[in-house]
């Protein structure tokens, strides 16, 4: 640009100034919004504190999560059980062979294996002690223990149910029950009165059902 006279060179001063007000004023505004900008940004981090980054997974698994199991097996024990629930009213009175001990046999059975059983021909492989619970309660330990213990292949076991000293009238109350109860399981074979030095009439010598092999 070409300057001829005084007056233009004011002008192009004048111009010269005006461009420099406007880059200061613009200076000025970049300067302001960065401060407002930082002031924001520093807020934000004293609201939500530290912060930590996720770990970063390099490949999404998309697979859906495999199904819980079915017990099958357990729920079939159950219903067995449900089926196997066994009374406290069956009369067994003509079940029972009142010879010099008691003893039961299962119909079809021969007299040689309670002979067997009460001489030791099998040996006690486990035992429950039922002594002191409430009828539900030994109904239930016993359903469980005859269960688990033939499931396990055991042949032999002995119940412990105590003499009855305890209870009301000196009555042998949960012996008479848990002959009823043995006498409804199926697993049972035979049970005896046990030895004195095995619990004489506090407790009875059970012989269970063989398991029988999966064909």
């Amino acid at each position: 640009m070409k300057v001829n006279s005084l007056a233009g060179l004011k002008l192009v001063k004048k111009e010269i100034d005006a461009h420099a007000q406007r880059e200061a004023a613009a200076l000025a505004l970049r300067t302001l919004q960065a401060k407002q900008l930082a002031a924001r940004i520093n807020l934000f981090h004293a609201a939500v504190g530290k912060v930590v980054r996720l770990p970063h997974a390099p490949v999404a698994n998309l697979k859906p999560a495999p199904p819980e199991p079915i017990p099958k097996q357990q729920l079939l024990d159950d219903a067995a059980a449900l089926q196997e629930a066994i009374s406290d009213a069956v009369d067994i009175s003509s079940l029972l062979e009142t010879d010099e001990r008691l003893s039961f046999r299962r119909p079809g059975v021969g007299p040689d294996v309670t002979q067997k059983l009460r001489r030791g021909k099998w040996s006690i492989q486990r035992q429950v002690d039922l002594h002191g619970m409430r009828t539900d309660e030994a109904r239930e330990t016993l359903t469980v223990f005859i269960r688990e213990a033939h499931r396990q292949g055991i042949r032999c076991v002995r119940v412990v149910h105590g003499k009855g000293l305890g209870s009301p009238g000196k009555a042998p109350v949960l012996k008479d029950k848990v002959h009823r109860w043995l006498v409804q399981k199926s697993e049972v074979v035979a049970f005896v009165q046990a030895q004195p030095m095995q619990g004489g009439a506090g407790a009875v010598v059970v012989l269970l059902q063989p398991v029988r092999a999966a064909i």
